[in-house]
Parts: C-alpha cells; structure tokens; sequence
C-alpha cells in the first residue's frame, strides 16, 4: 500500500509542477512519520523515500536508529530551546525555528557537534493565535539576526495556514509565503539566494501548494494512511 502511494504522489507531483512550468525533480516529498511504526518507514525506504519528518524527539530517537542509509530527518514539530541539543543531534533540518532563543540554542549545540544544521523559518501566515511561527512583517529582522549564527544555514520558509474545507483556500496563505520569500531573497537573508526552500502544503493540498512555488511537501495520511489516535492538538498531515 505504502509504494503504491508514493507511486500515485510522485505522479500527482509531477503532474502539479509540469501544469505551472516547474521541474518535478525540485520539489521534495517530506514523509511525515508522527505515529507511523518504524517497520513501515522501512517499506517507504524501499520504495524510494529518503526524507522524513518527525514532530516528537523521543519518537524521532528510536525510528532513526533503527533506520539506515542515506536518509534525510526533518524536525517539523514545535520544539522549546531546553530540547534543541537532541535535535541538533538527531536532525538535518529544522522546520519549525520561529525565534532567535531557540536558533541560538541549535548553533551552540551544533557548534559543539562539530555540524551545520540547515533550517527553515516558520511563518504564521494566518496570524493565528494558537500556532507558533513569526509573524510576516517580522520575518526580515529574525533572518538578519539567524545570519550571525554561523553553525546555521537558513534555507527558506515554512507554514501551516489555517485550515480549509477545501484545497484552494490554501491557496492564498502560500501565495502569501512565497511572495514573503521574495522579499527576503531581495534582501539577501538566505543562505543561498538562488534557492530558497519552501516548505508548505499537506496531504490535501500540496498540488495548490506545488502551483504557488512548494519546494517541499510534507506528506503523512496520503502515504501511510490514518494513524492512531493520540492526545495532541497537532493537526494530522
């Protein structure tokens, strides 16, 4: 079932890019794993998966360790400054680093690992008072503050818009992020200008998402199906 699904996403991918006149091979899939058992991450490798997310640090722990290969680990969850040493260890790449305390808190840890950690910065596009993320107009003076972090590469932008009944009311919220990473791109503030990550859309609206400019999908019920039931306030993707 698990390479089925990738098999229907890459295609649907591919069809969203070439639709806009994007190269299919740009965009990345980031297989979100939260409550996904480590045995089916393994099937998702086989069938070609190299990148995952993960929300929760003791969860992340335990699949990756059992995983092997030239896989890439995202973390994707809220994540507070005392937690950014298992991060920084566990992680290639943080989605979520919202405020300078806790990019401090990963430069030190990677400096001290002797690593360079690739970040995204979280945007809260919709304003919305119970999701972390920058505020829009506060974004440019973040990324001129995470520049002098040297142990940190800040690739782009990441969000979670408010959620929609249906796929095209994502739409304005992404269109809104990508036009936010033009304005920093003119600024300079990336690490590499030339290509700025964005990490945006789910399993029901990554192709609007692909349509306005995604780099990065973050796919979880679309590859593994419903997940159990836990006590959290996460939004399922």
């Amino acid at each position: 079932m698990i390479g089925d699904n990738l098999a229907h996403i890459r295609a649907a991918v591919r069809e969203a890019a070439l639709r806009c006149g994007r190269n299919p091979d740009a965009i990345k899939i980031v297989a979100v794993s939260k409550h996904v058992a480590a045995a089916r991450l393994i099937e998702a490798q086989v069938h070609g998966q190299t990148i995952f997310g993960e929300n929760y640090l003791q969860e992340a722990a335990g699949k990756i360790n059992q995983l092997h290969g030239p896989l890439e680990w995202h973390f994707i969850g809220h994540l507070q400054s005392n937690k950014a040493a298992t991060a920084a260890e566990l992680f290639q790449v943080i989605q979520t680093v919202d405020r300078l305390k806790i990019a401090a808190a990963l430069n030190q840890h990677a400096g001290r690992l002797g690593k360079t950690l690739d970040v995204l910065v979280q945007v809260n596009v919709g304003r919305e008072a119970q999701k972390s993320g920058v505020l829009p107009e506060d974004a440019a003076g973040l990324l001129r503050e995470l520049r002098l972090l040297v142990h940190l590469r800040v690739r782009g932008l990441m969000t979670m818009p408010p959620l929609g009944r249906e796929p095209e009311e994502s739409r304005p919220w992404f269109r809104s992020l990508k036009q936010l990473s033009l304005q920093l791109t003119e600024e300079g503030l990336f690490y590499d200008n030339s290509a700025v990550e964005l990490s945006m859309g789910l399993s029901g609206d990554f192709t609007v998402a692909i349509e306005e400019g995604a780099t990065m999908i973050r796919i979880g019920t679309a590859i593994f199906g419903e997940r159990p039931k836990y006590p959290t306030h996460d939004v399922v993707i």
